[in-house]
């Protein structure tokens, strides 16, 4: 969002409500449940297919519908545009990684917040490993940028 848009004062509370919709959806599939997760992992139940599928297909039509009606976002002023990222290493290999997680917890992140909801508070070591390995990689990071930037000398 830009320096000279203000954020509209319903932004938070329909971001709540998406998340609502979003974990009730979740529950509702039964895709919070990390035993139907690992089922489509092995290729077992493909459910989790058509409610990515479902998902895609809303937000496709939706992102396509809103860019031909108006070219900024109606509760933060923020001009529509695409982020494009390029496949790298870094990609590749923090997508090799997540996969790996999701493959050993059977959750990915937003199911295991919905998984809460029906019960499951064995994903709560699940969720605290998600955030410390977050703040590794963030501070890996920082001391690789730390490292890697040139050191100026003043005259």
């Amino acid at each position: 969002m830009s320096a000279d848009h203000e954020q509209h004062p319903l932004f938070l509370p329909l971001v709540f409500v998406g998340g609502l919709i979003f974990g009730f959806g979740l529950g509702f599939s039964h895709m919070a449940q990390p035993e139907v997760v690992l089922s489509f992992l092995q290729f077992q139940d493909l459910g989790l297919l058509f409610v990515m599928f479902g998902a895609a297909i809303v937000t496709g039509i939706t992102f396509f519908g809103v860019k031909l009606v108006r070219n900024d976002a109606p509760l933060t002023g923020a001009t529509y545009g695409r982020r494009l990222k390029t496949l790298d290493k870094n990609v590749v290999i923090g997508g090799g990684i997540f996969g790996v997680g999701w493959g050993l917890s059977g959750i990915c992140p937003g199911a295991a917040y919905a998984s809460l909801g029906i019960g499951n508070y064995p994903i709560l070591t699940g969720i605290v490993g998600m955030f410390l390995g977050a703040y590794i990689q963030g501070f890996w990071r920082s001391t690789r940028a730390d490292s890697s930037t040139p050191a100026t000398t003043a005259d």
